[in-house]
């Protein structure tokens, strides 16, 4: 099987393509930015002509799209996660390469949902920021294309290359200054979202399954589970040997079992765990920039039924990877 991998160097494409290279029966090529991509090309400023000539050139069995961008602003959110799906899209429609597209959504599309409550695909999506707009309008060119197309809609991905600008990143990345420096305090804040942590290993075991099946239309990746901040936090700690003490300053009264933030002497500054900055005393956190609220939990039984897929690997897994690779941070 011909596999085209479209963005094979991000944090979830670096996965997939492991996972892909470890099938003997798929051929891959990986299309991308970068110099060690096999061909490089720009989705958000490449032509469609161009694409379909490497498509019939190519002739894929199936297109992954695992490209696309988290951060910046409306403009550049809608041309990296938007047009250059437009782009795709128009492509294969012009291909005779009759290509599946396995398209990567994110939870994020869904925008905020009731506490405790779990989100399956038939949920009207209302996201909540310009990042989940960006992704949706994706979704909604994929699916409104009639090509055999499938987007998996992942929730909160973890794991072995977390980016350090993510909540779980950061809270890493805190509490290895403080172990660093001798601290036995850490001070965090916006603990209290509570989101559904999917191990990026097992987002890309769907992608490797979605390929293969017929499955159309949307499909939750996540864990079925949500995990509030503060108690990822705490097994973090856990799992990194932190004795400190761990104090959220915005959620209930007493420690946590283990507080996370800058050191004391930068005591200007806090970390905050579920927001994109860092914020001063007079600054005013701006809540969930992802747009998410406090809450989301994925109903993944779709998943299951038309992809044999379940997720595998535990959070506390997953945050032992995150901890070793911050740890090994100079």
């Amino acid at each position: 099987m011909r596999v085209l991998l479209i963005g094979a160097n991000g944090y979830l494409g670096r996965f997939v393509a492991d996972r892909l290279l470890a099938d003997p029966a798929v051929q891959l090529t990986a299309l991308g930015r970068g110099d060690d991509a096999d061909v490089r090309f720009d989705l958000a400023s490449g032509s469609p002509g161009a694409l379909t000539r490497f498509l019939d050139a190519v002739h894929p069995g199936v297109v992954i799209n695992c490209a696309g961008a988290t951060r910046g602003g409306a403009r550049e959110l809608t041309r990296h996660n938007t047009v250059a799906v437009a782009t795709v899209c128009e492509a294969l429609r012009r291909s005779g390469c009759g290509a599946r597209l396995v398209q990567i959504g994110c939870g994020a599309e869904y925008g905020p949902s009731q506490p405790g409550s779990s989100t399956a695909e038939d949920a009207v999506p209302r996201p909540g920021g310009p990042y989940g707009v960006s992704k949706l309008a994706a979704t909604e060119l994929v699916l409104g294309s009639g090509l055999d197309a499938v987007v998996l809609r992942v929730f909160s991905p973890a794991g072995p290359g977390t980016p350090a600008g993510s909540p779980l990143g950061r809270l890493a990345e805190a509490m290895r200054r403080a172990m660093q420096s001798g601290d036995g305090e850490l001070k965090l804040t916006g603990l209290g979202a509570q989101r559904d942590f999917v191990d990026v290993r097992d987002v890309a075991r769907a992608v490797h399954a979605a390929s293969l099946s017929a499955a159309q239309g949307v499909i939750n990746i996540g864990s079925g589970r949500a995990v509030r901040l503060r108690d990822a936090a705490a097994v973090l700690a856990r799992v990194a040997g932190y004795g400190g003490a761990l104090h959220e300053l915005d959620g209930p009264p007493g420690p946590l079992r283990a507080t996370i933030g800058h050191p004391r002497g930068d005591s200007d500054h806090t970390v905050h765990a579920a927001h994109g900055a860092h914020t001063g005393h007079n600054a005013a956190p701006v809540a969930y920039p992802d747009g998410c609220g406090s809450w989301q939990q994925a109903d993944v039984r779709t998943a299951r039924d038309r992809l044999g897929w379940r997720p595998r690997i535990n959070l506390e897994e997953s945050l032992g990877d995150i901890w070793m690779e911050a740890a090994c941070r100079i």
